[in-house]
């Protein structure tokens, strides 16, 4: 699933094309809003909120999309024809672009002034301009029971970070997945080293926490169960945890994040 940094250079990308420019054309391909037709209204903006992606027009009307697992944005000029029919849920274009969506997890059209009733439940948003960590922490701090690497997907404690920099940001800080909230001895640290690694990886189109760009050096831990640790030689592990629709795979060092 796409990330924070990854949601928030596509609410760019789309911005660039759509804000401040006339729909000519918006073709809904999900069932309940098939019918719709947003020609004529000007964009005025697409911001992201977490992993969720708003498109606003001056009719008052939001075009809300998440990408969940498989979905993807691209924008091409308006006069080339979109390929893979089938995989498109939404086309929203201009006399200059347009914007394509595939395979999205979410398509809806909402006022303007009821989008807290799709993204008013989540967190702090650590790329958005008010962005608080001590309310993420305070959430945090809610459940002291629950395991710290679930807790950091839960996008009702903060939006925006991924299973990549759940466990990235667990091995820097040399906390074990399955050590309890309450018992991370500086949680505000944690907090804003994500921060750090999403607003560090949110231009690139790609996630590097090790410093290296390299192929197959970026990440410390994430995806590399059964090879070496890069700090102490140790078999990296790995093992699901969480519910649904928080559970994934968990990478971590049994030796560096004990």
């Amino acid at each position: 699933m796409p990330e924070g940094d990854a949601v928030w250079l596509t609410a760019r990308r789309l911005h660039a094309a759509l804000a401040g420019r006339v729909l000519t054309r918006s073709d809904f391909r999900v069932p309940r809003f098939a019918t719709a037709d947003l020609s004529g209204q000007t964009v005025t903006e697409t911001v992201s909120r977490g992993k969720h992606l708003l498109t606003r027009t001056d009719a008052g009307i939001t075009v809300h999309t998440h990408l969940r697992m498989d979905g993807s944005w691209r924008v091409r000029p308006a006069a080339e024809r979109a390929s893979g029919g089938h995989r498109i849920r939404l086309i929203l274009a201009n006399d200059a672009w347009q914007a394509v969506g595939y395979l999205l997890g979410v398509v809806e059209i909402l006022a303007t002034a009821a989008e807290q009733r799709a993204v008013g439940y989540l967190g702090p948003d650590l790329l958005g301009p008010d962005w608080d960590p001590a309310e993420a922490e305070r959430r945090l701090r809610a459940d002291p029971a629950r395991p710290v690497g679930e807790a950091l997907l839960d996008q009702r404690n903060l939006a925006g970070i991924g299973n990549v920099y759940k466990a990235e940001t667990l091995f820097l800080r040399g906390v074990d997945p399955w050590r309890p909230v309450g018992e991370v001895a500086d949680l505000a640290a944690m907090i804003g080293l994500a921060q750090r690694l999403l607003e560090a990886n949110k231009e690139r189109g790609g996630i590097i926490t090790t410093g290296s760009t390299r192929r197959g050096e970026e990440t410390w831990v994430y995806g590399r169960a059964g090879r070496p640790c890069r700090r102490c030689g140790t078999p990296v592990r790995s093992a699901d945890q969480g519910r649904d629709p928080e559970g994934r795979i968990t990478y971590w060092c049994p030796s560096c994040q004990s």
